[in-house]
């Protein structure tokens, strides 16, 4: 657990430097990195997947499958170091996700993505779509700013 925390702190700066506020950034990271957070995302079957490069863990996702009985792999998190993002990690993890999420008879993948995210454009490349929006009160005056993005696995079976 405190190897996710300690990537979400080196990745998160660089990521959402453009488009939080360090005070969000910082509220964020102790909202959802804590290693009480982390464990209690665990206890609710969250599952943390990393992404290795040469022995040194590079990024991590957070997937939770039948995500409230739907039916969808919900991915929570996705992140990469900054210096390896384009290397295929990113699409390496949602392929092995999508895997997963087939193997346990979900029909698609989901997740939020701020709007700002320059990642947006990287999942819609993946086979992902917008289907909505939503505006998330996380407390303390801040708001996450979302779009909904899904893909269909039903292609892949």
């Amino acid at each position: 657990m405190s190897l996710i925390k300690s990537l979400a702190h080196e990745i998160w700066p660089p990521t959402f430097g453009e488009i939080l506020s360090k005070g969000q950034i910082e509220y964020m990271l102790d909202m959802m990195y804590s290693l009480p957070s982390l464990r209690k995302q665990m206890d609710e079957g969250i599952e943390f997947l990393l992404a290795v490069e040469n022995q040194k863990t590079v990024g991590f996702s957070s997937i939770q499958t039948d995500y409230q009985k739907t039916g969808k792999t919900k991915i929570h998190k996705l992140y990469l170091l900054p210096e390896t993002q384009g290397k295929g990690y990113g699409r390496r993890l949602i392929d092995h996700i999508a895997g997963i999420a087939l193997q346990n008879g979900d029909s698609a993948l989901v997740l939020n993505v701020n709007r700002f995210n320059r990642a947006y454009d990287f999942y819609l490349k993946t086979g992902f779509e917008k289907v909505g929006e939503e505006n998330i009160d996380i407390g303390n005056g801040y708001l996450m700013e979302d779009f909904i993005l899904e893909r269909s696995l039903m292609h892949a079976i």
